[in-house]
């Protein structure tokens, strides 16, 4: 006994030595993302997972202090990702999966996505919906159980009976029921508002909901509207009472329309939208959530036999060529548009491909990455803790070794994760 409380007293100690240690980084190339500017040759100092100062120029190493050279680097603050699904990542068995998975399988493959977003330079993301287990995982990471990115998390989507993200869809009748707002599904005001406190009772960070149909469930339409604005507006009243802002994946535009004039902050995908709805956006201050490299790799996935049921391969055919040609309409428009991938429906750690996708629609460099770092600080309401590299701001650097804004794809190859002053990779 004796032995075992001095072992933990020494890692208590060390702990606590890890945590109050001063950390310098010397950056080549540092990126402002509030003016869009990089400085050249300056010193960061860190400690207790916050950024201390920033210094003009290589100051002196204290020789108590951890230090990393990235001199030859280009340094910016963590990126965030809106739209993930932590707990799935798509493959020709994940129709099946729901039900022959145990929720600790999901639990455990969870893990493994979460290590390979931060890794890939995520250190925050907004999880748009699982089962709740998404939910767990946040409060894991935030306790250091295991490594990954600040996650702000809807846990399950709410949809109407049917709908896109009916948890039930193309299941046998057996195992069907009659789902309701506590697993998500809601039909009129009052199941809608309750489906929102069921989020909130579950713990979530903010609402998602389907508006329109989708191209992965299995069901037939893939864009028609799917809530009322009525129903709507009662999710939308509710989630502002908790605190919560509302994301709604949108395909077609009339269901897009309905939910930015119920009050939405995000639209996901976009696909189908119109003028009508790009200009009540702008009027609203409501955010496009691109998900281009979703929409790709549907496309591309549906060609392969077997790999989507047959109901889901029209769908994936047609929707996601859109969804690029969509962004560069809203982008040219006006649109407010913050960065998010879907990641999920492709593999997890690749989300640093839409960078890539956006840019070649006509949105510069600088601007994905702005879109990726102080826009979604603002919607999480965290503009003094994220996306910045900034004195009281999270300790949250990543590194690459060229200019992203000369070569975008650089941005998929992270050398340096920092996420609350612990590096991760370097």
């Amino acid at each position: 006994m004796k032995l075992r409380l001095t072992l933990l007293m020494f890692f208590v100690i060390t702990i606590s030595i890890a945590q109050n240690t001063t950390t310098i980084i010397h950056a080549g190339h540092l990126l402002d993302t509030e003016k869009g500017t990089w400085l050249t040759e300056m010193t960061v100092t860190l400690a207790d997972g916050e950024i201390q100062s920033l210094d003009k120029g290589y100051l002196k190493v204290p020789t108590t202090a951890d230090y990393y050279d990235l001199k030859d680097k280009w340094v910016m603050p963590g990126l965030t990702d809106m739209h993930v699904h932590m707990e799935t990542e798509y493959n020709p068995h994940a129709y099946i999966s729901k039900f022959v998975d145990d929720p600790a399988d999901v639990a455990y493959n969870s893990v493994k996505y979460a290590e390979i977003t931060l890794m890939s330079g995520f250190t925050t993301v907004r999880d748009l919906g699982g089962s709740g287990i998404n939910i767990s995982l946040r409060d894991a990471v935030n306790a250091g159980k295991v490594p990954g990115p600040r996650i702000f998390t809807a846990g399950k989507s709410i949809a109407t009976t049917g709908g896109h993200a009916d948890p039930t869809n193309g299941g046998n009748q057996a195992f069907m029921g009659n789902p309701g707002p506590r697993e998500g599904v809601a039909n009129g005001s009052d199941e809608a508002r309750a489906a929102v406190r069921h989020r909130y009772k579950n713990g979530a960070d903010c609402i998602k909901i389907t508006a329109t149909g989708g191209v992965l469930s299995v069901a037939k339409n893939g864009s028609n509207p799917q809530f009322t604005v009525e129903e709507i507006k009662a999710i939308t009243e509710t989630a502002a009472d908790y605190g919560y802002h509302v994301a709604a994946h949108a395909h077609g535009d009339e269901g897009m329309y309905r939910a930015v004039e119920g009050g939405v902050k995000t639209i996901e995908h976009g696909t189908y939208m119109s003028e009508r709805t790009m200009e009540l956006m702008i009027k609203k201050d409501c955010y496009l959530v691109p998900t281009i490299t979703a929409g790709k790799e549907v496309a591309e996935k549906a060609e392969v036999e077997g790999f989507y049921p047959a109901i889901v391969v029209p769908k994936a055919r047609t929707v996601g060529p859109q969804i690029q040609g969509t962004f560069a309409r809203a982008y040219k428009k006006g649109v407010p548009i913050v960065f998010g991938t879907d990641a999920g429906v492709f593999a997890h750690g690749q989300n640093a491909k839409e960078f890539g996708y956006m840019n070649e629609a006509g949105m510069p460099v600088m601007e994905t990455i702005q879109s990726a770092t102080i826009t979604p600080a603002k919607i999480l309401k965290l503009e003094d803790k994220i996306g910045q590299v900034k004195k009281g701001f999270y300790a949250d650097i990543i590194a690459v070794s060229q200019n992203p804004e000369k070569n975008v794809a650089i941005l998929e190859q992270m050398d340096f994760v920092m996420k609350d002053g612990v590096v991760y990779k370097r």
